[in-house]
C-alpha cells in the first residue's frame, strides 16, 4: 500500500510544485502577509498549495488526518493515520526569488512517519521514501555519505524566527562546528537540508524550533537512505520535540557530544 501511496504522493507534489513555480515567475510582493512574527512569513501561493494537496490527499487516502502548517484543516481531524504537510518549506526564499524551496510531505501512522516526499522544486529533484525500503530521487536509489569525521563533514543549519534567548548557545554550537567541519551552509529549507543529508550532499543537518511539518517527510526519507534523526538528546523525540540532529550515522555522535556541550 505505502509503494502505491507515495508514487500518487510523488505525482501530486509534482502537479502542486508546478503551480508554485509558475506563480513565482510573476509574485507581487505586496501580497506577502505576516504570521507570527515579522519575519515569518506567508502568502496566498503556501495557502492554495496546501488546498490544492489537502484535496488531492483527501482522494488518494481519504482515512487519513491531517497537521498542516497554514491551518487548512482542523488539527482535530488527526487519525490513526495522518497527513503531515508543509506546502510550502522556503517561504521567504520564495518571496524573494531565491531558488530554494520546496514541498514536504508525510504520511504519519500513530505518530510514525512512514513515508515521506519532498520535491525541490527549483531543481526539479523528488525524493521519496516508505518504511523498510529504499529512499529515491527521481526514482534513483539514494544514500548517505560515507564520512566518518566531523573533519571531512559538511553540515546544514536554520535559524529561527523566535526563542531568541537561546541564540548564544545555538551560536556556540556553530562556532564549534565551524572549526571542526568543513563548514555549514544554511539554505533556508529545512525539507531540502534533510533531502540533502539523504543523498550525501550534507553529512548532518541539525536546528531548533522545529515543527512537524518541517521534519516528517525528511525523517523517514533519511532513515531509509541509512541516516540517524534523533532529538539533541539522541532520542526518537524530533517530530514533535522542537529539536533535531539527522546524519549519515558517521558523525551522529560527534554532532550530538557537540550540541549537548552547548546546550
Amino acid at each position: 500500500m505505502l509503494k502505491s501511496l507515495a508514487r500518487q504522493v510523488v505525482d501530486l507534489s509534482l502537479e502542486v510544485g508546478s503551480f508554485i513555480d509558475q506563480e513565482g515567475r510573476k509574485f507581487d510582493r505586496s501580497r506577502i502577509e505576516q504570521k507570527e512574527s515579522f519575519n515569518n512569513l506567508v502568502s496566498y501561493v503556501d495557502k492554495e498549495a496546501e488546498r490544492r494537496l489537502v484535496e488531492g490527499l483527501r482522494k488518494i487516502f481519504p482515512a487519513g488526518g491531517f497537521i498542516t502548517e497554514e491551518g487548512t484543516v482542523s488539527q482535530a481531524e488527526q487519525q490513526e493515520y495522518t497527513w503531515i504537510i508543509d506546502p510550502l518549506d522556503g517561504t521567504t526564499n520564495f518571496l524573494h526569488g531565491l531558488p530554494v524551496f520546496s514541498i514536504s510531505v508525510a504520511l504519519a501512522h500513530k505518530g510514525k512517519p512512514v513515508l515521506g516526499v519532498i520535491h525541490d522544486i527549483c531543481r526539479n529533484e523528488c525524493y521519496h521514501a516508505v518504511q523498510d525500503d529504499h529512499a529515491y530521487c527521481n526514482d534513483r536509489t539514494i544514500h548517505t555519505s560515507v564520512a566518518t569525521y566531523l573533519s571531512e563533514s559538511l553540515l546544514a543549519t536554520g535559524f529561527p524566527y523566535y526563542h531568541f534567548e537561546k541564540r548564544e548557545p545555538y551560536l556556540d554550537i556553530i562556532k564549534e562546528f565551524l572549526e571542526k567541519s568543513h563548514g555549514i551552509r544554511r539554505i533556508g529549507s529545512a525539507a531540502i537540508d534533510m533531502a540533502y543529508v539523504a543523498c550525501g550532499r550534507f553529512e548532518g543537518f541539525f536546528e531548533y524550533n522545529l515543527n512537524p511539518w518541517d521534519v516528517a517527510a525528511g525523517g523517514i526519507i533519511i532513515e531509509q537512505a541509512g541516516g540517524m534523526v534523533t532529538d539533541f538528546n539522541g532520542g526518537p523525540n524530533y517530530l514533535f520535540g522542537g529539536e533535531l540532529c539527522a546524519s549519515n550515522t558517521g558523525i551522529h555522535s560527534a554532532m550530538l557530544e557537540t550540541i549537548r556541550r552547548h546546550w
